[in-house]
């Protein structure tokens, strides 16, 4: 197994997607390439203890998250992300893994890689923390305008996803919406709701609103990129916030100190169960690829658990189990 990691990008590229995937390296048996400035690279690298499994392939351009995703693609080629890509294309690589610009890494990889059989829009698949487990949310940010059919393509590509990787036997499948009743929502929810329902028969537990969802009702929530982008960073930084406010409530007075210490390894466990990091990164379904898109502010850890899930896709065969699961559905509409 060959990773492709793109060094340049993310808000902290390329020391932090550098020295994650070092640490990785030390812990895996597979390779990891990382793709970029081979000049950089070298610079944060220590010095002595690389890792054999460790290798540099040189781009000499970046794409940054201020560039139009279709333009870095035409303009930028031989970037760290294109470079990847391409590796992967090629058979050079078996994933790839980026914290750069989402909509450019969603099309280069769709670009060069081509969709899926069936599958007319790509779905980011996030996986979110919920009382009851964890709960994977599609789309999160590749495709802002769908249709009821796309929603009906990224619950059936999430429900594998869920079942093959994360290992959730018989996932259930809930669709975003501001209120349970099958008659709430807009034009698009409504449709979907009723196509949903048609395929999916019990494994659709119907509309889930924002209150519910951390309550672990369904092991797959669907909706469109711009809702479920909004949603995702909305529940980050009230996570984030009751955190720092429990923090400093805490902390505000000394008599507090001791009871706090008692309690710090159930604060550090509660911080794990809610940080974006610990999940490293979501796939990209949809494309002819394992493709991992991970947060912006991914520091090291972030970038070492992205590439674990890489992994994991990989070695669970991810893109041919999506690819034989849609043909097998179509095929059984057809008859």
């Amino acid at each position: 197994m060959r990773i492709a990691v793109d060094a340049m990008g993310g808000d902290y590229a390329p020391q932090e997607i550098v020295l994650g995937a070092f640490e990785s390296a030390r812990q895996v048996s597979f390779d990891i390439v990382l793709v970029g400035d081979t000049a950089q690279i070298e610079a944060i690298l220590p010095k002595r203890g690389r890792p054999a499994n460790l290798h540099l392939r040189h781009a000499s351009q970046v794409v940054t998250m201020d560039d139009s995703p279709v333009m870095a693609v035409r303009r930028k080629r031989d970037s760290s992300l294109v470079v990847a890509a391409h590796m992967v294309k090629q058979g050079e690589a078996d994933a790839l893994v980026s914290m750069g610009n989402t909509g450019a890494v969603g099309v280069v990889a769709k670009l060069l890689w081509g969709s899926l059989p069936y599958v007319d829009r790509p779905a980011i698949a996030t996986v979110l923390p919920t009382y009851a487990g964890r709960c994977v949310l599609l789309d999160s940010g590749a495709t802002v305008d769908c249709t009821p059919r796309h929603l009906l393509d990224f619950a059936l590509m999430g429900q594998i996803y869920a079942a093959q990787v994360l290992e959730i036997p018989n996932p259930r499948v809930g669709l975003l919406n501001i209120g349970e009743e099958a008659t709430k929502g807009n034009s698009l929810t409504k449709e979907a709701y009723q196509l949903l329902q048609a395929h999916l028969k019990e494994e659709f537990v119907g509309n889930v609103e924002g209150k519910t969802f951390f309550e672990g009702i369904a092991d797959v929530v669907v909706c469109d990129g711009f809702v479920g982008n909004i949603f995702l960073k909305t529940g980050e930084g009230v996570a984030e916030t009751i955190l720092k406010i429990i923090k400093e409530e805490l902390t505000r007075n000394t008599l507090n100190r001791l009871p706090l210490a008692l309690l710090k390894p159930a604060f550090d466990r509660i911080k794990r169960r809610l940080d974006y990091r610990e999940y490293g990164g979501a796939p990209l379904l949809g494309v002819n690829g394992v493709c991992i898109i991970g947060h912006g502010r991914s520091d090291r850890y972030a970038v070492r658990q992205a590439i674990a899930v890489a992994a994991q896709a990989v070695a669970n065969r991810l893109v041919p189990t999506l690819r034989h699961a849609l043909e097998l559905l179509h095929h059984e509409k057809e008859g």
